[in-house]
């Protein structure tokens, strides 16, 4: 990175003028001269001098022509987005979904690749080819990748753990293995943390002062989010909620149920849907069937996410409790309606919803985590513009 020029000079105030065009770019997408001097509150002579300092570097380049009123029509500025570019990434036991992000925060096709070669390099190496080859772009440009996987990471030590559904991944060392592999930044989080920043940024928990993400699916897992922020533990091992034993209160609802997972992970769903003569996948294909098998299988269900609630109510009391994952995508509101009605007689009145990011939700959140790092790295570019 360039050397930041000293605050109050010149080379700083041009530094500061061209972050402020960028930025305005980012936010309003095309603009000509004009107006971002009238938003910047620059003059347009200064406001030439930044597009053209912009352009020249090759952060920004002309898009098309602007109507300007009565005189002749003036061009567009728009940021380069492939000039910096992330992937995020989303890996369960069977395949790998990736996609690019770009600065302006553009859709990108979801890329689908099954898992081979079972190496973390030779996987994230085929992530990012397949969704650079589904946008259309040039794996060079890609700076970062952040990967969600059914585990945790523990941020002192670079160790993994629950990470039973991706053998051929090493425990120890594993980030800084594959930056040092891949030549770019690599960050890993847990799949429903990220599937929490995702709820925070576009779903359910975007007006929330903090919420509580339920997770099901294949497996059981909870998310806290405090104020926007993701509580991950000292570890990175928060929210294994699956692992919780059942309480006798509730050992009628499955005899053989050990601990939550057993109770409400996609295995005994799976279960209780074939029972009601439905169809329902581990991952979370759309229940099919009749609308009163439908009906009753979720009304069972409720009873058992209930007991799942409990303890979060008892030890964190959120304002909100939201039902994600494959299944409560698929339950809907439904669920999250009878499961208030379980926990009303003990624990009175609880905002208990249904996810507002039914689809890929865990890239939706590493999505967020990079778009804030791609954009940071155009940034840095700008310190590097010739005076």
């Amino acid at each position: 990175m360039a050397e930041r020029p000293v605050r109050g000079t010149p080379g700083w105030l041009r530094e500061t003028n061209d972050r402020t065009a960028l930025a305005l770019l980012l936010e309003h997408g095309v603009l000509t001269r004009t107006r971002i001097g009238e938003l910047s509150g620059l003059s347009k002579p200064t406001a030439a001098q930044m597009v053209s300092r912009l352009e020249t570097a090759g952060l920004i380049h002309v898009v098309g022509e602007v109507s300007s009123g009565r005189g002749p029509n003036a061009a567009g500025y728009a940021v380069r987005t492939d000039r910096m570019l992330g992937v995020a990434v989303d890996i369960d036991a069977a395949s790998i979904r990736s996609t690019i992000v770009d600065a302006a925060g553009a859709e990108h096709p979801i890329a689908v690749t099954p898992l081979a070669a079972r190496t973390p390099e030779a996987d994230l190496r085929l992530a990012i080819e397949a969704a650079c080859a589904a946008a259309g772009v040039d794996t060079d440009r890609v700076r970062a990748v952040c990967v969600g996987v059914q585990g945790a990471l523990d941020p002192r030590t670079d160790e993994l753990t629950y990470i039973e559904t991706l053998p051929g991944w090493p425990k120890q060392g594993i980030r800084r293995r594959l930056e040092d592999t891949l030549g770019i930044a690599v960050h890993i989080d847990n799949d429903v943390n990220l599937a929490a920043v995702a709820e925070r940024t576009d779903g359910a928990g975007t007006d929330a002062g903090g919420f509580a993400l339920l997770w099901m699916g294949d497996g059981l897992g909870l998310a806290v989010d405090q104020a926007g922020a993701v509580h991950r533990g000292v570890s990175g091992g928060a929210g294994e909620i699956g692992y919780l034993p059942i309480p006798r209160s509730a050992a009628d609802l499955d005899p053989e149920a050990a601990d939550l997972q057993d109770l409400v992970g996609g295995p005994a769903v799976a279960k209780l849907a074939a029972r009601h003569g439905l169809s329902f996948g581990l991952q979370g294909d759309d229940l099919q069937g009749d609308d009163a098998a439908r009906e009753a299988l979720v009304a069972e269900l409720a009873a058992r996410v209930a007991v799942g609630v409990v303890p979060v109510l008892a030890l964190l009391d959120p304002e909100l409790v939201v039902l994600g994952g494959p299944t409560g995508a698929a339950c809907g509101p439904r669920l999250a309606e009878l499961v208030a009605a379980e926990l009303r007689a003990a624990w009175g009145e609880r905002s208990v919803v249904a996810t507002g990011v039914p689809t890929h939700p865990v890239l939706r959140g590493a999505r967020e985590h990079l778009l804030g790092e791609v954009r940071e790295a155009l940034f840095d570019e700008v310190s590097r513009i010739a005076v």
